[in-house]
């Protein structure tokens, strides 16, 4: 709250103009009753009727200051709240978002930083009534000291319920958080995309509603209570100050009978006590918002604790721009690497189902095991192996999701611990088998790697792609809108946008993971060439399961089980015959289904085990529910779900 002490200090003197004017209308109906109205001076009525409407203009436009700066105050704090919150996420490492809820992520981004602001605006204005009830005491005192303790005496009836109430909405606030979080949990993943396909291929409609039924109710009933309190105070204080203002009217009534004081000043003892009465309300509702702040406060403040494992140096060294010289290498020195454990990057409330205190401490499995290995400057390596080998997970080490556990990675031989994320970004370019796009425009969504690329730089890197021509022919061009993760696209479609995408920003290290997946044979045939055209003079890490793809590596590296078991080219791999070629000659020499010989084959793909060459789910057979020879695995013969039409 440091950077808004200008609008606290104008806060402050709204509050001491409004204090002063709280104060000094009683008196002025003291004058108007004893000086004017006792005495029959309509002159006295006259102008002292007249600088009370004065005063209370003043004490409006007063007020109105006083809202607009307590509001700034607390929105700025929200605002610079937020978005270090926003920064502070995007620098969690891969495992955060893993085994985060999004949903309950941005419940803490959004929900609890707008409670957060509206309690503590409620607070500064409820903090600014300290003057005003130390103002109306000492008037008090100065017209009746008995009077004064009487209305003093019967403070701490409207302070002790206060404090109870408070505690009770503390828990109640946190509780009503966190179910109001977990509600858009569900809401967030059952209504995206993905989500929703779910559910209509499974079928549970009922199951579904009634599971959002039932956690609908947590939060209905934790909200009854949490109104039930936060109504209790108020209706209690209310109640006590009727009470207390019944008794100095029958103690000061009394006083006037015996000519202790006279009517006006009874009239503004009256006034003052409802001026005392209600800043009192309000500071004893200081506490509970108070406490309601600090619940969210304190589960934002939960996500800005956590450390980012991937962290800057102060000085870090800059990797040379692409294209500024010939490309860097890439060098695996003995690097080992277990993911991270999930009490190091996430938190238990962040997620709808998590494990136990003991369960998130446990140390993960090692991943990679000593791997080390080069990646030549300006040459194709491609990584072949069994699912699950670590592949993938050593290509997340190239782009610094993660840091080796042990060993270093290293490009143009800098440790990447020791250099600047913003040159590594821009050196390295990554395209992943599911490639993620926003719910915008084709436009937005390439310029997301080059801002200041033209019209003509986005269409020159979508013919590239070969989708040039698809979106010439749309009605909106590069203004069609993809859809959500770009479900409107068909998966050869997003991969070849996905492509476009890393040749407009040219990176100098280029990671594939398995590109070219989702493409036909036709389109894979003309993404190949425009690949030979962008990989040319880049040295590139491609996780290769065709067998076209392997071929045209420089370097092939068989891991498995995260190690590099084997590494050199297809012709020197097969002659060795260890793992790469048991794959090769497992998945690539079967038997055609006539038994004539190899099966026609158009796209082999190398990977680890295959579906119908282990024994049966459920079946006497190896094939799934059969007991025939398993098929061919060729390009042909694969049903690709979900991938381009002519595919299907």
């Amino acid at each position: 709250m440091k950077s808004h002490k200008p609008a606290f200090a104008f806060l402050l003197l709204t509050t001491v103009v409004d204090s002063l004017i709280i104060v000094s209308t009683p008196l002025l109906l003291k004058v108007i009753i004893d000086e004017g109205i006792l005495k029959d001076d309509a002159g006295v009525i006259t102008t002292v009727a007249l600088v009370v409407a004065g005063l209370a203009v003043v004490d409006a436009v007063a007020q109105l200051v006083q809202s607009y700066f307590s509001g700034r105050i607390g929105q700025g704090v929200s605002h610079d709240l937020r978005v270090e919150a926003f920064k502070h996420v995007q620098r969690q490492p891969m495992a955060f978002f893993t085994r985060t809820q999004t949903g309950l992520l941005a419940s803490r981004l959004n929900g609890d930083v707008m409670l957060a602001q509206q309690a503590l605006t409620t607070m500064l204005v409820s903090a600014t009534s300290v003057l005003t009830v130390t103002l109306v005491l000492a008037e008090m005192f100065y017209l009746s000291w008995l009077i004064s303790l009487i209305a003093i005496a019967m403070l701490p009836l409207f302070i002790v319920p206060g404090i109870y109430v408070g505690r009770r909405l503390q828990h109640y606030s946190r509780a009503q958080m966190q179910a109001n979080g977990e509600l858009g949990g569900i809401i967030n993943e059952r209504f995206n995309v993905g989500g929703a396909m779910l559910a209509k291929l499974f079928g549970r409609p009922r199951e579904e509603a009634a599971a959002f039924e039932a956690r609908a109710g947590e939060v209905r009933q934790v909200g009854i209570i949490w109104t039930v309190y936060s109504r209790l105070s108020f209706v209690f204080m209310a109640l006590l100050a009727s009470l207390a203002t019944a008794l100095v009217y029958g103690v000061g009534g009394g006083l006037v009978l015996n000519d202790v004081f006279r009517i006006g000043t009874l009239v503004a003892l009256a006034a003052l006590l409802g001026r005392l009465y209600g800043p009192i309300t309000q500071l004893s509702s200081l506490q509970s918002n108070a406490l309601t702040a600090m619940v969210s406060f304190d589960r934002i403040f939960e996500v800005l604790d956590l450390k980012p494992l991937i962290e800057e140096k102060p000085d870090p060294v800059a990797l040379a721009a692409p294209g500024s010289g010939p490309a860097p290498e890439i060098e695996f020195d003995q690097v080992s690497f277990r993911y991270p454990r999930a009490s190091d990057v996430s938190l238990a409330s962040l997620e709808s189902n998590a494990l136990s205190a003991a369960e998130r401490a446990k140390e993960t499995a090692e991943v990679l095991h000593g791997m080390t290995f080069r990646v030549p400057s300006g040459k194709l390596t491609a990584l072949v192996g069994p699912s699950g080998g670590g592949k993938t997970t050593a290509t997340h080490l190239v782009s610094r999701l993660y840091d080796p556990t042990s060993g270093s990675v290293r490009i143009d031989g800098h440790d990447l611990r020791d250099v600047s994320l913003d040159s590594l970004r821009d050196v390295v370019g990554v395209v992943s088998q599911d490639a993620h796009f926003y719910h915008d425009t084709i436009r937005v969504n390439l310029s997301y790697a080059r801002p200041d690329a033209t019209q003509r730089d986005l269409l020159r890197a979508c013919d590239a792609a070969q989708i040039g021509d698809l979106i010439r022919s749309l009605p909106s061009g590069l203004d069609t809108v993809v859809g959500d993760r770009g479900f409107r696209l068909s998966g050869g479609e997003k991969q070849r946008l996905a492509l476009a995408r890393l040749l407009l920003k040219a990176p100098s290290i280029v990671v594939l993971d398995e590109a070219t997946a989702h493409l036909d044979s036709e389109s894979e045939a003309a993404i190949q060439l425009a690949l030979t055209t962008a990989l040319r003079d880049r040295t590139s890490l491609v996780i290769a399961h065709r067998l076209s793809t392997i071929r045209e590596a420089d370097q092939i590296l068989v891991i498995d089980e995260g190690v590099v078991r084997e590494s050199g080219t297809h012709e020197e791999l097969l002659a060795a015959g260890g793992l790469y070629s048991e794959l090769y000659h497992t998945q690539f020499n079967r038997p055609s289904t006539n038994g004539a010989g190899p099966a026609a084959r158009k796209e082999p793909v190398l990977q680890g085990p295959v579906i119908g060459s282990g024994p049966a789910l459920g079946g006497s057979g190896p094939v799934l529910g059969g007991s025939g020879p398993p098929p061919a695995v060729g390009g042909e013969h694969i049903l690709r779900l979900g991938a381009d039409p002519d595919e299907r």
